[in-house]
């Protein structure tokens, strides 16, 4: 009876223009070292309608804010190893599902998704948790989104740790592995979550944490939001987020504070990218930038500990 009424609570409208999909709580419980407490606010404007967004709030309140950004097709989850050791040294993690991912809501047509969106929504959150003085970590779309709202309000924000990621703007031509992402992710007809994530990492990943990852995605008509993703990649010069993010680097070439990359050995989308942001990002000159070694996209899975630890010797 609790399965039949969490399924049948799962689906419902918003405002007019937006029915959500809500993952039942049962089924994202008692994952393999996620223990953290689920927390909810409503973001969205008045033409969206209330959309609920999950974060972890994990460590002390007093403690500076470590905001930990996921990216495609991942959630929190991919967060679990950083975590406890960044909350154990004092800092208070901030980590939100994104719409359409995770314990978050999950508008059900890929329409309803933009780049704009994404960032109002966590722009909202931001501004409901009254966050500043923010550290930011941000791997794949966790750059895209987050470099865009440091460029929106850099005073916001204290450091930056780019981590396999980058803010294109449609200037350089996207790697041969990241085209074939593109193709699979738009060809396929059920998107694999879990063995995206395996596929994303150099190091084994256990059936029950690949599970858990797929956990939030009961079937296909929950994963809208990771399907669409690669189109909202600004690959073409002349849309305008890749005008909007070009503006935004003009912001970032000027961003004085510290900015490190940690980036991974065995990923072939970002190949290249952290030196980019090294040449181009003042903030980025004399700070301990790494290569991690036996690593591939998905990072924080593979070293979650070792990122942790290089973290809190750099800002701490």
């Amino acid at each position: 009876m609790r399965e039949l009424a969490g399924r049948l609570a799962r689906s419902y409208d918003c405002a007019v223009t937006m029915r959500l999909l809500r993952t039942a709580e049962q089924d994202t419980e008692g994952l393999p070292g996620y223990p953290f407490a689920a927390n909810y606010l409503n973001v969205g404007d008045a033409s969206d309608g209330p959309v609920r967004i999950h974060f972890v709030d994990h460590g002390p309140r007093s403690g500076p804010v470590m905001l930990l950004l996921h990216g495609e097709p991942s959630w929190s989850y991919l967060y679990r190893k950083m975590i406890p050791p960044l909350a154990a040294a004092g800092m208070r993690c901030i980590a939100p599902d994104l719409i359409g991912f995770g314990r978050s809501d999950k508008p059900a047509e890929q329409s309803d998704y933009s780049y704009a969106r994404h960032l109002g929504w966590l722009r909202s959150l931001l501004d409901q948790l009254e966050l500043d003085d923010i550290n930011l970590f941000g791997q794949d779309w966790g750059g895209l989104l987050g470099l865009r709202l440091l460029a929106e309000q850099p005073q916001r924000f204290a450091s930056v740790c780019a981590a396999n990621t980058f803010l294109p703007a449609g200037q350089i031509k996207m790697p041969e592995a990241w085209m074939r992402w593109f193709e699979f992710s738009q060809s396929v007809p059920e998107l694999p979550v879990g063995k995206i994530i395996s596929m994303g990492c150099v190091r084994p990943v256990p059936d029950e944490v690949l599970a858990a990852y797929d956990a939030p995605f009961p079937d296909e008509s929950y994963k809208a939001g990771a399907r669409v993703f690669p189109l909202l990649v600004p690959i073409d010069p002349t849309v305008e987020e890749a005008v909007n993010n070009l503006a935004a680097w003009k912001v970032l070439e000027e961003y004085k504070r510290p900015f490190l990359t940690l980036f991974a050995d065995g990923d072939q989308i970002m190949v290249g990218a952290e030196k980019i942001l090294q040449a181009r990002i003042p903030g980025a000159a004399g700070q301990p930038h790494k290569i991690i070694r036996d690593a591939g996209h998905f990072i924080q899975e593979d070293a979650g500990e070792e990122l942790a630890d290089d973290l809190v010797k750099w800002l701490l």
